[in-house]
């Protein structure tokens, strides 16, 4: 009976940690898909731009209105600069905010790797099992040190005499 419930608990052990690794995993391939979305935005965008500067230059306003005629033309020029700088300018914007958007994604995807590297990592021997103590190990470290320091004492002072 008590083999029993020893391997059900094992079991159970194995695969909280089996889904919680698939967890992370499935966080960090949804926020990379986010990113990739992201990235395609903004490049829509910056060719958006590119052609808002494009539409700008005064040879392609006087184009724009070339088969119209009208009796005010620099103020019909005048009105399509403001509409393309205005749109220029929130397009902008909108860049802006996805710029801030990669940083946070890029950030959140290096975390979460971070976490599923730290959960897959083995965990040391001595901290596996929650009633061992590590107290032998720091002080075996300690008689080495001092020992070291000694033996580098009296050679520095056998070098000052001899």
């Amino acid at each position: 009976m008590k083999l029993a419930s020893r391997i059900t608990l094992l079991v159970t052990l194995i695969l909280s940690s089996v889904a919680i690794t698939l967890g992370q995993d499935s966080s960090v391939d949804a926020l990379r898909s986010q990113l990739s979305d992201v990235q395609k935005r903004e490049e829509e965008l910056r060719g958006r731009v590119s052609q808002l500067d494009e539409d700008l230059r005064p040879e392609n306003i006087e184009k724009y209105f070339a088969l119209n005629g009208s009796t005010h033309p620099e103020e019909l020029r005048a009105e399509r600069r403001r509409q393309l700088e205005n749109e220029k300018a929130r397009v902008q914007a909108q860049l802006d905010q996805l710029a801030q958007s990669r940083v946070r994604l890029e950030t959140a995807i290096a975390t979460a790797e971070a976490a599923a590297y730290r959960q897959s990592a083995p965990q040391d021997s001595y901290t596996a099992s929650p009633g061992a103590t590590n107290t032998s190990q720091p002080a075996a470290v300690k008689p080495r040190q001092s020992q070291r320091r000694a033996g580098r004492k009296s050679s520095r002072r056998a070098r000052r005499r001899g």
